[in-house]
């Protein structure tokens, strides 16, 4: 193995026939890729379509009756929204990549707090207090105060505490991903280190699937390592151009979701209310990861609209928002609006709210932290600052 990466790979520096796209700026600045601001958003957007047209909430209908009456048509096709969830995390494997490259341990961890904690912060407060208040009890009995002190530290999943919304799960794989990636960054990002981490991580995770494993099942994350893994091989692609090896574990962490999807579909079924297939789902998962692969060899490059950085920055906001305090909007209002109306007017609702957020409480919570964090005295394994090999 090793002697094929040495025989194969290029140097780690920026392929000069990649793309000048790739290369960072003068200054150490990267440019912009604003594909990924509008794919995280459609992500989003699909997500949220999913929880309001077509998700079962067993025992309870926000709409009044079962969602599936109410969208019988279009919740067919939104069915399949969860797995804008993938594309998060195939996005996430690249784009932290992509920040990673050059920092050092210290600056790795500034920026993920900086990122994940504030408007996560926020949302958790804001979610449990409006829940409580206007949740009329079928959303809101089961949550206590321990639970949302709990889930104010992001590690509610390994301490078996429930989420106060369900869409925080998948914050936790993104917590473990970045924590085994921190490794990777103290000794340094190169284009072998990143091909064996995300080689050595994949076989992990199958053998963790069946291992009976708890650890190890929490480490390797069977059913989310591909999604980031193929993120890291097709940033190394957008970085140094395609090869055989980054080509050939793109495609094995793509047959791996196709089998991690078949294995998922009884329970997505089950939470739909009708059968799902398989080949509609093995669509979707080969679509996210195709228009990745575009972005990453430099096909998208043209997309240059500014406004898809706003676009970005709500995303996160949205998706923490959207699902509890969502379905109370729909809840309170169902009877005296019209479905669709209801519908495109929450969405709205809730992509001015993630401004809202991202404008007056993640960016002011996001700098003040990073002031301070920066302050911090660094460590010795963080001194002196490691640059990329």
């Amino acid at each position: 193995m090793a002697a094929v990466i040495s025989a194969t790979q290029p140097q780690d520096r920026p392929n000069p026939q990649a793309g000048a796209a790739q290369a960072p700026r003068p200054g150490g600045r990267r440019p912009r890729l604003y594909v990924l601001d509008g794919l995280r958003l459609c992500a989003a957007l699909f997500v949220v379509a999913f929880h309001y047209t077509a998700l079962t909430i067993h025992g309870s209908h926000p709409w009044g009756r079962p969602v599936q009456q109410v969208f019988p048509f279009v919740g067919k096709f939104t069915a399949y929204g969860y797995l804008g969830v993938p594309l998060f995390f195939l996005i996430s494997g690249f784009v932290i990549c992509l920040t990673a490259w050059g920092r050092s341990p210290k600056q790795f961890l500034v920026s993920r707090v900086t990122r994940l904690f504030p408007a996560y912060w926020f949302a958790v407060l804001a979610t449990t207090l409006l829940t409580l208040a206007f949740g009329d009890g079928w959303l809101g009995d089961n949550i206590t105060a321990q639970q949302t002190v709990t889930n104010l530290t992001m590690l509610q999943s390994p301490l078996h505490v429930a989420e106060t919304d369900g869409v925080y799960w998948t914050l936790w794989c993104e917590m473990v991903f970045y924590l085994l990636f921190l490794f990777l960054v103290h000794r340094g990002l190169s284009y072998k280190r990143v091909v064996a981490f995300a080689g050595i991580w994949l076989i992990a995770s199958v053998v963790a699937e069946n291992a009976g494993i708890s650890l190890l099942g929490t480490i390797t994350m069977p059913g989310e390592a591909m999604y980031f893994s193929a993120g890291l091989m097709m940033y190394l692609m957008y970085r140094f151009g395609p090869d055989m090896i980054t080509v050939g574990m793109t495609g094995l962490c793509w047959l791996l979701a196709l089998h991690q999807v078949s294995r998922q579909l009884p329970g997505e079924s089950t939470d739909v209310g009708h059968p799902l297939q398989w080949w509609c789902a093995a669509a979707v998962v080969t679509a996210c990861f195709a228009v990745l692969l575009l972005a990453a060899n430099h096909k998208l490059d043209f997309i240059q609209w500014r406004w898809l950085t706003t676009a970005g920055a709500m995303t996160y906001p949205l998706y923490l928002l959207h699902e509890h305090l969502g379905w109370i909007v729909i809840d309170h209002l169902h009877g005296f609006v019209p479905s669709w109306v209801l519908l495109v007017a929450t969405i709205a609702f809730f992509l001015y709210a993630a401004w809202l957020v991202h404008r007056f409480v993640e960016r002011p919570l996001a700098g003040f932290l990073k002031r301070g964090l920066t302050k911090v005295r660094a460590t010795g394994w963080d001194a002196p600052e490691r640059r990329a090999q």
